[in-house]
């Protein structure tokens, strides 16, 4: 199928280097005037219905976190890849260490937060969530690619340097359940949480873990954009009653968990873990304890 382009507005670049991105988050204004740029890569880590969408950013390559970057020997969605594949895939991607790359997703701000957790996560900082992701870009009149993807080009020279803790098990969940300067959020639904709508997969037990807090990931988002710092320091610290020295996230697979890390990233949180098996693991029948009904004001301290 051929490629086909709709104009938009999309500034000419600027000369020079291209740094880092100035944060984890960029609008559409920041990538726009960087488009095509050396040294830039823009990455679609789009799920579910919006994997394969018919439009796309200009240049833009599959990073598939329901394909070839989740580890399918594993029994649980989105499983993280070992060092050596991710590193594969990344270099087939044609990422090199010194690029910048931006994630978006189809849907806003959902899994490209996951992308994005990943990438860090393997010790590559320069990384940075596309505010509004595709929706937003389209609103703004930028202009968008259909069709099959360009080539990529070169392989990259991309290493993994996987990070200990940004990424962790139940075992470690368990522990901070247990731990007054930490707190585990679940980033499902409150419906989901307090065990009162079905898990869309099947055979996992309703409720939530004892001691979690609710934090459903639409909170920190507004219109399909990340609310401004100040508003979700204020959300973090109402569903938490206060503050921790870390935050474990959760939610059904591992993705939307990581739009609670973005969102604690911006609010100024550091102590950041991501629990890559998710309700998918815990939820299991004959699994760790499981409570249900709705979470008490906040979190004790």
């Amino acid at each position: 199928m051929a490629s086909h382009r709709i104009r938009g507005r999309c500034p000419v670049s600027a000369p020079g280097p291209l740094g880092p991105p100035p944060g984890p988050l960029v609008g559409a204004d920041w990538l726009a005037p960087r488009l095509g740029r050396p040294g830039l890569v823009v990455l679609d880590a789009s799920v579910g219905a919006h994997r394969g969408a018919v439009w796309r950013i200009p240049g833009a390559r599959v990073f598939d976190i329901d394909g070839a970057l989740s580890d399918h020997s594993s029994p649980l969605p989105h499983t993280m890849p070992g060092a050596d594949r991710f590193t594969e895939e990344m270099r087939s991607l044609g990422v090199d260490d010194a690029d910048t790359v931006v994630v978006y997703d189809g849907a806003g701000i959902y899994s490209s937060a996951r992308a994005w957790w990943m990438l860090r996560a393997m010790g590559f900082d320069r990384a940075a969530v596309l505010d509004g992701g595709l929706p937003a870009w389209r609103a703004a009149g930028l202009p968008v690619d259909s069709g099959e993807s360009a080539p990529v080009g070169p392989r990259g020279d991309f290493t993994a340097r996987p990070r200990e803790g940004l990424v962790v098990g139940a075992e470690e969940v368990a522990a901070a359940l247990s731990d007054p300067g930490a707190a585990v959020l679940d980033a499902r639904s409150r419906e989901r949480f307090a065990g009162e709508a079905a898990e869309p997969r099947s055979g996992l037990r309703g409720g939530h873990m004892p001691g979690a807090v609710n934090l459903p990931f639409g909170d920190l988002q507004q219109g399909g954009r990340m609310l401004p710092a100040p508003r979700l320091r204020a959300v973090f610290r109402a569903a938490l009653a206060g503050d921790r020295d870390r935050l474990v996230l959760s939610c059904g697979s591992g993705v939307t968990a990581c739009v609670l890390a973005l969102g604690a990233e911006l609010a100024g949180y550091r102590g950041l873990s991501v629990y890559d098996g998710s309700w998918s693991e815990w939820g299991r029948p004959g699994g760790p304890p499981v409570v249900a009904g709705e979470e008490s004001e906040g979190a004790p301290l």
